[in-house]
């Protein structure tokens, strides 16, 4: 065979192996933009529930020093009605 012929063949070749690894390449790049745009939407997601969140801990800690004493006021009651029992031992007998 004469060498150009081998060298445009090697060349075709080597040409629609780069077209086809650069279209494989395309479409994992395009997959993995998909991939990182849901995870950017989730994130913003996590985000703004964790403000919420913050805000209501922030909304029942000022709640909890204005209505504080109505609190233990709450508690020293039900204590009164939850008092524990005292437990008597029983005396054991020894059966040798």
């Amino acid at each position: 065979m004469d060498d150009f012929l081998k060298m445009d063949i090697f060349f075709v070749v080597a040409t629609a192996a780069a077209i086809i690894l650069s279209v494989l390449l395309v479409l994992v790049l395009i997959r993995v933009l998909r991939v990182l745009k849901n995870i950017e939407e989730v994130t913003d997601i996590v985000v703004e529930e964790s403000e919420q969140i913050r805000d209501d801990i922030r909304e029942v800690r000022e709640r909890v020093k204005k209505e504080g004493h109505r609190f233990g006021q709450l508690l020293s009651l039900i204590g009164g009605f939850a008092k524990p029992k005292r437990r008597t031992r029983k005396a054991t007998s020894n059966k040798e």
